[in-house]
Parts: C-alpha cells; sequence; structure tokens
C-alpha cells in the first residue's frame, strides 16, 4: 500500500492559496447569508450586480460547504 496516494479533493486543498480578495469575500458572504430569505437567484443576481466573477459566484452559491474558512 503506498501512503503516499492522495485523492484529488486532497490535493486541490493543498494548493489554495490565502484569500487576497477581502471585497469579493464579503460580497460572497452576503449573497450565502441571504440565500434562504431572498433565493439562490436573487443572491446570484446581487453578486453578478457586484462585478463578482460568475464562476466564483456559482462555486460560492452552489457549494457553500467548499468555501475557504476566512
Amino acid at each position: 500500500m503506498n501512503d503516499f496516494l492522495i485523492d484529488s479533493a486532497t490535493a486541490a486543498l493543498a494548493e489554495r492559496r490565502p484569500r487576497t480578495d477581502m471585497r469579493t469575500r464579503d460580497l460572497i458572504n452576503q449573497a450565502v447569508a441571504s440565500v434562504p430569505a431572498l433565493g439562490l437567484p436573487r443572491a446570484a443576481e446581487f453578486l453578478a450586480e457586484m462585478g463578482v466573477p460568475a464562476e466564483v459566484a456559482v462555486r460560492a452559491l452552489v457549494y457553500p460547504d467548499r468555501r475557504r474558512a476566512g
């Protein structure tokens, strides 16, 4: 058995860099928090209006459990 084998999710976590865009972080936090009250479409619209890249918005809204801490 090879102890050095890791799955792709673990490899992806190891490659993550610290977050540097605090404005986008704050906008994503607001949008994720608003999903229960306003719904996913409205949260996505908010992020688009605020200039958050679509791929970042989708990843954050559809997979909130995969978000970075901090």
